[in-house]
């Protein structure tokens, strides 16, 4: 069945409450993205050294993130006419909903580096696994995209069922990767830094679960204004749970590993490690080697 002929997702008469609805999720979300953008600044050198990169790939996340919603936003905006009391897409509404795919292109491959940094996969092995699941991550956003938005504007159901189904062979690869990751991870660690280790990989996998669903709606029915509005929705909505939810437990577990390395004496943090205002340890300074004796 092609459905070449009906009205791509984009291109839905809008009645006034879905796009302010709309409005309201972009620009909530683009807020709460800049908000730990500017957390993950300010906060990153409260991780030591060992776990400071997922903080630095937290940083990139949000700040591309935050730039797509500004593009979003403004797209939204220029793509719908406002006609007595509906909003009617014009050219450019096309454009609204592609530049998720570019976000996406480039902070999914970094998520999948974010959690990787706080496991305990280290030396080639975790060269190699970082840029498998990169390359996997990357491939998943470029296939699904070919599906939904290039062949056939999006409303080839054959395109929509094929390139879907090759970017879940991506996904399938992606899931079981970091969960085995993750599983080896957690009895090198505390209780503490575990669960919130195992409470960030199921947040980073079930919102990632959102995205394929919305994906496969189109094959089985048509979609409408409301269905564009409900897209929007669970995209802004899974987009923050994935980079802020997820980002923000992970901070939390660079934090808790790295008190444990500095309780452990493994690693020397220059200030105390404080987590929910709770002391996890002192600030430990690198040793100073003895001045050389100055002989006369």
């Amino acid at each position: 069945m092609e459905l070449a002929d009906t009205p791509t997702p984009e291109l839905q008469t809008m009645t006034l409450g879905e796009y302010d609805l709309v409005e309201f999720a972009l620009v909530a979300a683009g807020f709460a993205l800049l908000a730990y953008t500017l957390y993950t600044w300010t906060s990153r050198e409260e991780l030591g050294a060992r776990y400071r990169p997922s903080a630095y790939a937290g940083l990139c996340i949000g700040a591309v993130a935050t730039l797509s919603y500004a593009v979003l936003f403004v797209r939204w905006g220029s793509g719908f006419d406002l006609a007595g009391d509906v909003y009617v897409p014009n050219e450019e509404a096309r454009l609204s909903l592609s530049p998720r795919y570019i976000d996406w292109s480039v902070t999914v491959p970094l998520l999948t580096v974010e959690l990787l940094a706080v496991c305990s996969i280290a030396g080639a092995r975790a060269r190699a696994l970082r840029a498998s699941t990169m390359t996997a991550a990357f491939l998943m956003i470029l296939t699904g995209y070919l599906g939904s938005q290039v062949l056939d504007s999006g409303r080839s159901t054959t395109a929509l069922v094929t390139w879907g189904l090759i970017s879940t062979v991506f996904f399938a690869y992606l899931y079981l990767a970091l969960v085995r990751a993750v599983q080896e991870s957690l009895p090198t660690m505390g209780a503490e830094a575990a669960v919130s280790l195992r409470n960030a990989a199921i947040v980073l996998l079930a919102t990632f679960g959102v995205y394929p669903l919305v994906y496969a709606v189109p094959v089985f029915a048509d979609v409408t204004s409301t269905w564009l509005t409900t897209m929007q929705l669970a995209y802004s909505a899974a987009d923050v749970l994935a980079k802020v939810g997820f980002g923000v437990l992970v901070h939390k577990v660079a934090k808790l590993r790295t008190a444990e390395d500095v309780m452990a004496g493994r690693e020397t943090h220059p200030e105390p490690v404080w987590v929910s205002d709770v002391h996890k340890s002192d600030a430990v300074l690198p040793a100073v080697a003895p001045a050389a004796t100055i002989h006369r």
